[in-house]
């Protein structure tokens, strides 16, 4: 939930990779989100031109090939109202024609009514404009929508609608009428819009210059469609750093670090758009150390993409994804308790409502989550974690539903899930075992140090060797009077030197010789 004064930072890193932007409230990461920057990948807002591959009269729907490993779906309420239109769009373009003049002169007709059938729209074989709403999950392709839509800061542009709708956020009867009349002033023929919250009290300039903006990106598809009606990618909706600035970018933001110079300069000329008051909170980072690990974000991602996840005082989540839900366990752990009972298990679920609020968005854990709190035998304390299960919700962007606890302490949410849960491994390969699970006996390392210091003494001629071992090993090697160390001197007449390094894993040892160089 909000409260005041709360530093809001946005970190961005750049690698040759990826790149990664990080959402911190008080140095707390709340938000990761990554973007590849090689091949494309499919996207949320990707706008396509596809095959129909299979008619699926069972299902109402169909399968359709978008350049994808995986066949994406469209059901036929996905359409969209005035499918008719894109479709003579589309099969009506060639290059002889004036696209932006057809396209004005289409007639939109009639609206798809809800009980049609889509096997009286698609053929196998035809070529649709599709937009991605849902990224290909598993086994499953992406999900698609035959209603194109452009986002932009203040307004989402609607090609081939005729309405202009006002966001419920709006409350001014009078601003909700200024921007309507506004707008529909400034948009052509065909052209419908959404004007969001974002646009309250916004001057005309700012919304012509975007609308401007939106129908220049929507008719840059036109001369792709013209030249080829093969599969292809038509125009993606923007990269994901613009896309999560767009949507999350408000007067709270204290600072927004990148460490790359000219993405830096990019974001910079997008927050200026968009909000030129805000253009002096970009700022290029340019520290020795990674920009993650100046921030603390690093560390952050290692301990909160496992699968147990520390709250405090030693009550713990523990976090399993499968393919049909999530499903999050809360542990009270070691935490001392106080006499009441239940109110110290009531504290404990707080706790972990905050941590589960969180993980949602820093997963983006989609689908079915499934809660199992502590039990608690209150009814107002159970009433009460969920109101404030709500309140943490609020600042979600992602459409979600809470349910009340069930008598079993069970919560059920549902979110919006539109791409694959983000999963980060945050293991490593054991440096002893080497990933096999199996490691040499302690009875017999002794006598694997020996066999080395064997061959490079009589074999190789070494005269002083040091041998770096774990404090653990440092000690059984040279316990007692007549030490391992004692006899491998004597018997193979050369200087031994121990030197122990806290660094070293139980069993881990490593011989050096005079110049330091590390020996096999």
């Amino acid at each position: 939930m909000e409260t005041e004064n709360k530093e809001k930072n946005l970190v961005v890193e750049v690698s040759p990779s990826e790149i990664r932007i990080a959402l911190t409230e008080n140095r707390r990461l709340i938000e990761l989100d990554r973007e590849s920057t090689q091949e494309h990948n499919f996207t949320v807002g990707d706008v396509l031109l596809g095959r129909v591959k299979k008619i699926l009269p069972a299902l109402n729907a169909a399968f359709v090939d978008i350049g994808d490993s995986k066949e994406a779906f469209i059901h036929y309420l996905d359409l969209g109202l005035h499918f008719d239109a894109f479709d003579s769009f589309v099969r009506e373009t060639n290059p002889n024609k004036n696209p932006g003049n057809l396209f004005s002169s289409i007639k939109m007709g009639p609206v798809l009514g809800k009980e049609g059938r889509i096997e009286d729209y698609l053929k196998t074989g035809q070529m649709i404009m599709v937009q991605i709403i849902k990224e290909p999950i598993s086994t499953k392709g992406s999900r698609l929508t035959a209603e194109i839509s452009l986002a932009g800061r203040n307004i989402v542009l609607l090609p081939f609608a005729d309405k202009v709708s006002v966001s419920q956020k709006i409350s001014s009867k009078e601003e909700k009428k200024r921007l309507e009349t506004l707008v529909k002033s400034i948009l052509p023929a065909n052209y419908g819009a959404i004007i969001r919250t974002a646009a309250e009290g916004k001057t005309a300039s700012i919304l012509v210059s975007e609308v401007k903006s939106l129908i220049q990106k929507w008719e840059s598809s036109f001369k792709l469609i013209s030249k080829s009606k093969g599969v292809q990618l038509l125009f993606t909706e923007s990269s994901i750093t613009t896309t999560v600035l767009r949507d999350l970018l408000n007067d709270s933001f204290s600072n927004i670090y990148v460490n790359d110079e000219k993405t830096c300069e990019d974001i910079r000329n997008y927050v200026s758009t968009i909000s030129p008051e805000q253009e002096k909170i970009v700022r290029l980072y340019d520290g020795h150390e990674p920009i993650f690990d100046h921030f603390e974000i690093t560390r952050q991602i290692k301990s909160s993409f496992g699968k147990v996840v520390p709250i405090k005082q030693g009550a713990y989540l523990v976090i399993e994804t499968t393919e049909a839900l999530n499903v999050i366990d809360v542990n009270s752990g070691i935490r001392a308790k106080t006499n009441d009972q239940e109110e110290n298990t009531f504290e404990v679920n707080k706790m972990a409502a905050e941590e589960i609020a969180r993980q949602l968005r820093l997963r983006d854990m989609g689908g079915i989550v499934i809660v199992d709190f502590i039990d608690m035998d209150s009814t107002e304390h159970r009433n009460d974690l969920y109101k404030y299960m709500i309140g943490l919700m609020e600042t979600d962007r992602a459409k979600h539903n809470v349910l009340p606890l069930t008598k079993f302490g069970l919560m059920q949410i549902t979110r919006q899930r539109i791409r694959p849960v983000t999963q980060i491994n945050t293991t490593e390969k054991c440096p002893v075992c080497h990933g096999t699970g199996k490691i040499s006996s302690t009875l017999v390392i002794d006598e694997e140090i020996e066999r080395k210091i064997a061959y490079q003494a009589n074999e190789k001629g070494e005269k002083k060797l040091t041998i770096m071992v774990s404090p653990i090993l440092g000690a059984y090697l040279s316990r007692g009077f007549n030490s391992f160390l004692r006899k491998w001197k004597k018997k193979y007449k050369c200087k031994l030197e121990l030197v122990e390094s806290s660094e070293f894993s139980i069993l881990q040892n490593e011989i050096y010789n005079q110049k330091g160089e590390v020996l096999e």
